[in-house]
């Protein structure tokens, strides 16, 4: 599906990765309902074709209290997908990370390319047998 033109993805989670905002953008693109969005875990989102080595690397990052950036793959409700370029940055209150928002935009047609052929590397060597 391809990517709204001119407009930005925006979600925020708790540190669970419970989705608790939903912009209207992403309620276009996910294909679900915002009801069903808000409380549901961010990982409903994730495409099968994504290594999870990616998503450990974002919560890792996050968790420090760093930006992360990446190309991800989502899947859609109705399993179709979009590709996007997300930034996720921890939400910082007191000192104290109380949860995650990101902002997923128009990715390059390029760097998609490159990214899907990364991640198939990827998910090949993490069901490959020891």
């Amino acid at each position: 599906v391809p990517f709204p033109e001119g407009r930005l993805i925006v979600s925020r989670t708790d540190l669970q990765g419970i989705i608790t905002h939903a912009n209207q953008a992403f309620v276009e693109m996910s294909g679900y309902e915002r009801e069903a969005l808000i409380g549901a875990p961010q990982y409903i989102l994730r495409h099968p074709d994504m290594p999870k080595a990616a998503f450990k690397d974002l919560w890792s990052t996050v968790k420090q209290g760093k930006k992360w950036h990446g190309y991800v793959k989502n899947l859609r409700c109705d399993g179709s997908y979009y590709w996007v370029y997300a930034s996720v940055v921890p939400n910082v209150r007191g000192g104290i990370i109380t949860g995650y928002t990101s902002v997923r935009r128009t990715p390059s047609r390029s760097r998609v390319a490159e990214a899907a052929a990364l991640y198939e590397d990827c998910i090949k060597q993490e069901i490959a047998p020891l």
